[in-house]
């Protein structure tokens, strides 16, 4: 097998399905938003929880300990979350498609030229973009009743009151970092020259 990559293209490659797998797998995990309810530990992504309060037959109100998504997309506590999730899973397909194509590239001869390894760098550019501006619009969720249940009255845009920050926040906002710095840097030596053939 003969790689379309030059030696710099296949570090981009392998870079680019690092950073997209980290940025997906902590897109869809609920730890982005740590705090407490009831006594028990509680945590939020953009559209999913783990443990949520649920009412008995005798009209108790419990926690539930378990973890899920949301039933429905307005199910979502906020507006600027349901469009965080939007924009930032927008983003996470962009960078896992690109980190696809590229891994693909490191297999087959002449898939990815210099000019198709720079397309896919402004493609990268754009996701890791996408979900920066997710993880910026996260904040502006915090003043919903459902997240002042958890962090206390005093949550509000930009403002945890009770609560921190969790590690797949930091986790995707450090991936689209990488994706649109490093990766989009490496993806312009990443294709090798094509040798114009005489016909």
């Amino acid at each position: 097998m003969r790689s379309s990559l030059t030696p710099v293209g296949n570090l981009w490659a392998l870079l680019s399905l690092f950073t997209a797998a980290v940025t997906c797998t902590s897109y869809f995990l609920p730890y982005w938003l740590f705090g407490t309810q009831m006594g028990k530990p509680v945590s939020f992504s953009t559209f999913r929880r783990c443990t949520y309060p649920a009412q008995t037959e005798e009209r108790s109100v419990v926690m539930v300990e378990e973890c899920g998504r949301y039933a429905t997309f307005s199910a979502i506590p906020s507006l600027s979350w349901q469009i965080c999730t939007v924009v930032t899973g927008t983003g996470c397909a962009l960078l896992l498609l690109v980190a696809l194509a590229a891994t693909l590239g490191c297999c087959i001869k002449d898939l990815i030229s210099r000019m198709t390894g720079r397309f896919m760098g402004a493609t990268q550019f754009v996701g890791g973009l996408l979900v920066s501006s997710g993880c910026a619009l996260y904040p502006l969720g915090w003043n919903s009743p459902e997240i002042q249940q958890t962090c206390g009255n005093t949550s509000n845009q930009f403002q945890l009151g009770a609560c921190k920050l969790g590690w797949a926040y930091y986790s995707t906002g450090g991936g689209a970092a990488a994706a649109m710095l490093i990766c989009t840097w490496l993806s312009c030596f990443a294709g090798k020259n094509t040798k114009p053939s005489i016909y």
